[in-house]
């Protein structure tokens, strides 16, 4: 009975059923919850107030998928769920951050604060490239120190300094093109040749 459950509201987005999947939302299964959210953003049904309704959902799972539908929606804050007690959620949020691409500045200082020290290397790793694809000069300086962090998040930052200039941006792909990690290097080249 799950399993067909899931099927008829994963369908419903696929069917223009916006009933059945509205009807989803306040489901006691938080797979059939997250399963209406993105029948309903499929269908251009699912309100501001539904997915607000969603960032405070009980179950990780639908958090993330609201985080994941808010990153195509410009003018929605993911405040919320940058404060999220769930690592991944915190990390799609983050994500989400630089699908927006123009962010307030409260939420611009907490993604500068995650690429500098978040515990979670997942959320650094976001938080650097949601800061390369903002393109904001205040995130600058946490992505050139984000380049001597764990191989993924070097490999994230030396690609988020593609679109920044200045001496530290030089200085950090410089040393990224003699990483141990070589994909960092290759990244580093690539950035170079870009902007040649």
């Amino acid at each position: 009975m799950t399993n067909a459950r899931w099927r008829a509201v994963a369908m419903a987005g696929h069917t223009g059923d916006a009933t059945v999947a509205r009807g989803a939302l306040d489901d006691a299964d938080p797979v059939v919850r997250e399963l209406a959210l993105g029948a309903l953003e499929r269908l251009g049904e699912l309100s501001p107030a539904e997915l607000a309704a969603a960032f405070v959902d009980t179950d990780a799972r639908v958090r993330r998928r609201a985080a994941t539908v808010a990153g195509t929606r410009q003018g929605i804050s993911l405040m919320p769920l940058l404060r999220d007690t769930d690592a991944a959620v915190i990390e799609t949020a983050t994500w989400a951050c630089g699908e927006q691409e123009r962010v307030a500045d409260d939420v611009l200082s907490l993604l500068i604060t995650f690429a500098e020290g978040a515990d979670d290397v997942l959320v650094r790793e976001a938080a650097v490239a949601a800061l390369g694809a903002i393109g904001d000069e205040r995130g600058k300086a946490a992505i050139v120190s984000a380049c001597v962090d764990k191989p993924a998040v070097r490999r994230r930052a030396v690609l988020a300094l593609a679109p920044f200039d200045g001496d530290d941006v030089d200085a950090a792909l410089h040393a990224a093109l003699s990483d141990r990690d070589w994909q960092v290097r290759q990244a580093a080249e690539d950035v170079l040749r870009a902007s040649q």
